[in-house]
């Protein structure tokens, strides 16, 4: 199982952060290492002055594909999930003053909230149209709608079954939107997906 995120899927979120918009999916991968276990604490690295928050939509991959025609992506995923990619940004800083890759930044341990649940897709009224939001100590940070993705969860899977096979249970990380911001001990995140409480994290 492989975890891929997208980067700067969300207009506002690259803005706020004063990155370029990107004319294609960008992505990376987080090992299976990453994923920090349910109901377990995220204990800030010692390595980090700077750890943020983004929450995001996952869709869950549910058949083999590769070289996936973008009108037949919605068959390769019925159920999706929330979760956050945890961020130390001032190491990601570094490593592209460096233009070095990021994935000390983002792909070490505990890195990958996955919520327990996954939900069926017709629950909702399509991919493209799911409210979600974050809360930190019981006050949203960040609230997002599909429908502001650049590019849509169709158009990624197309676009990452390029260059890697997906195979059934690969987790895709969708991209996060605005309100990203930093986390401190004590903290307590926790996420929502349309009405559903999905998941919380608290941060030691």
């Amino acid at each position: 199982m492989k975890i891929i995120c997208i980067g700067r899927n969300y207009a506002n979120h690259a803005k706020e952060l004063n990155n370029k918009v990107p004319t294609e999916p960008m992505f990376f991968c987080k090992p299976d290492s990453s994923i920090l276990p349910n109901r377990n604490p995220l204990f800030i690295p010692e390595w980090t002055n700077d750890l943020h928050f983004e929450v995001e939509l996952i869709v869950k991959i549910n058949r083999l594909g590769k070289y996936i025609e973008e009108k037949h992506a919605h068959k390769y995923y019925d159920q999706v999930g929330l979760g956050i990619d945890f961020t130390a940004r001032d190491v990601q800083q570094k490593c592209k003053e460096k233009g070095h890759p990021w994935e000390k930044a983002k792909a070490f341990d505990g890195s990958a909230v996955v919520s327990r649940k996954f939900l069926p897709l017709d629950q909702f009224k399509g991919i493209q149209d799911i409210n979600f939001h974050l809360e930190k100590n019981g006050e949203k940070v960040q609230i997002g709608n599909t429908s502001d993705m650049i590019f849509s969860v169709d158009q990624i899977i197309a676009h990452v079954s390029q260059f890697m096979t997906l195979k059934m249970g690969d987790l895709i990380f969708t991209g996060t939107p605005a309100g990203v911001g930093p986390v401190a001990i004590d903290d307590k995140l926790e996420g929502y997906l349309e009405d559903q409480w999905m998941f919380k994290v608290p941060i030691k």
